[in-house]
């Protein structure tokens, strides 16, 4: 029922992480392992996870702002917090924060299992969102990026640019906001966005005809509907 579901464990303490990776594997579970915050988020953004089990105290960024930072985003992914922080300010926050569930270090193994089920069976009866702009869609469980119905074949990291222009449309979204999202361990070059930009322009509107992806000058990029002026 739950095979090679994937998992992503986001735990610093190696030994504990590939402890979790060597017993969820044994459960029928396909398990990606990061190490810090960043690496967790960027993972958690860019793969199709049926859980995120995530640490509190984590270097880079503490799993508090990964997790926000993933609601903000709109990423529905269920969070479990797996922490040896056990007070009930700590358990307030991380669920205030989005986490969908809390389990304190040491914990029982048993449990930690029978927790992630009860957390894929709530998620198996949500809907994966679809983004759409105009005919432009993008299906963020599946990676898949439409044209008109025809799939464009788009880059992790333009999957991400334009993932987050989706979640915006009609706004202009800035630079930073674009580097931080898709590019957070190296969050400093714009010309990272420009490139990419000028590279989804290539794929989404010049290859179609269209003009949905604009620069506002001065702060970055909105995305729109562009369909009145065919």
């Amino acid at each position: 029922m739950l095979h090679r579901m994937r998992i992503l464990v986001v735990e610093d303490e190696v030994d504990l992480a590939h402890t979790l990776h060597t017993g969820l594997t044994a459960e029928g579970y396909s398990v990606d392992l990061a190490h810090d915050g960043r690496q967790g988020l960027w993972m958690a953004r860019t793969g199709e996870y049926a859980v995120v089990v995530l640490d509190l105290m984590l270097p880079g960024l503490n799993g508090y702002k990964v997790c926000a930072q993933l609601r903000r985003e709109g990423n529905a992914t269920p969070v479990l917090v797996l922490t040896a922080k056990d007070g009930d300010w700590d358990q307030a926050e991380a669920l205030d924060t989005g986490a969908d569930d809390y389990l304190a270090k040491p914990f029982s193994y048993l449990v930690l299992v029978a927790r992630l089920r009860a957390l894929v069976r709530r998620a198996t009866t949500a809907v994966p969102p679809v983004l759409a702009v105009g005919d432009l869609s993008l299906d963020v469980a599946g990676r898949v990026c439409r044209r008109a119905g025809a799939r464009v074949d788009l880059t992790p990291r333009e999957f991400a640019v334009l993932e987050l222009l989706a979640r915006r449309a009609g706004q202009a979204v800035s630079k930073a906001d674009l580097l931080y999202h898709a590019w957070p361990d190296e969050a400093e070059d714009p010309n990272l966005v420009e490139a990419r930009v000028s590279s989804l322009r290539r794929k989404v509107d010049t290859a179609f005809r269209r003009q949905s992806l604009q620069t506002v000058r001065g702060t970055g990029y909105r995305l729109v509907d562009d369909r009145e002026r065919d």
